[in-house]
């Protein structure tokens, strides 16, 4: 017959393993799973709003991938993976992909802009500078568009290339300077002014031989190409 005095203490060492090695292997198993967290929705955020809900949720956030999409500007959350309302484990990377904009954008208007302020508004719009063209004319300053070239609101592919027509300002005559040396001063400044010429500087000047009031020396001299708004200087003989 058994010793009931052996068997007693060595039943309760069994089980105390017993339950020693359930109790590790439920704790390893809760230990392995983890804290479950559920995946917010994050269509339609900005990055930045993604991340700070990610990190809200106790998830973390990775960038996948770009793609056009006409739903969502560029830069907004189109798509991501785990869906929304999925039960993960914390600290889980939730990949995402954001929208590049449409594929077709809306032609700007830029006629009477300058063209550095158009070539930066196609680089924004994800179009680009084309063919310029320049002509004179009164209508428009200098470096303003005149034109563009496809028209303002015409839908287009990104990347397309818009051309211009561009104002080099009004027609600018030019002007032979013709040969003033030996010419009475009052005579020739009195023309000078009527053709609306501008003499900037008289400079009086001895000259032996030559009575008082003749011109000795002109710039621009005798030949060169001028503009009325030059200014034009005499030496005359005193």
């Amino acid at each position: 017959m058994p010793d009931k005095t052996i068997a007693k203490p060595v039943f309760y060492v069994l089980l105390y393993v017993v339950l020693f090695f359930a109790s590790a292997v439920a704790a390893s198993q809760i230990l392995l799973r983890g804290e479950l967290v559920t995946v917010p929705d994050l269509v339609g955020e900005t990055l930045n709003e993604a991340k700070a809900e990610a990190a809200r949720k106790k998830t973390t956030l990775g960038v996948q991938g770009y793609q056009y999409d006409s739903r969502y500007e560029r830069g907004r959350v189109i798509a991501q993976d785990p869906p929304p309302l999925s039960r993960v484990k914390s600290h889980r990377m939730v990949k995402v992909v954001l929208s590049e904009g449409s594929e077709k954008v809306a032609m700007p208007k830029l006629e009477g802009r300058s063209l550095e302020w158009a070539t930066q508004a196609l680089k924004d719009a994800g179009l680009r500078k084309g063919r310029v063209s320049q002509i004179h004319t009164p209508q428009f300053a200098a470096g303003r568009i005149i034109s563009q070239f496809p028209p303002v609101d015409t839908t287009l592919p990104r990347g397309t290339a818009v051309n211009f027509l561009v104002s080099q300002g009004a027609w600018e005559l030019y002007y032979i300077m013709p040969d003033l040396i030996e010419k009475r001063s009052n005579t020739v400044l009195r023309r000078l002014q009527d053709l609306d010429f501008k003499v900037a500087e008289i400079h009086p000047s001895y000259y032996p031989g030559l009575e008082p009031g003749i011109i000795i020396k002109q710039f621009p001299v005798h030949g060169y190409k001028v503009q009325k708004k030059n200014q034009i200087a005499l030496e005359v003989s005193k």
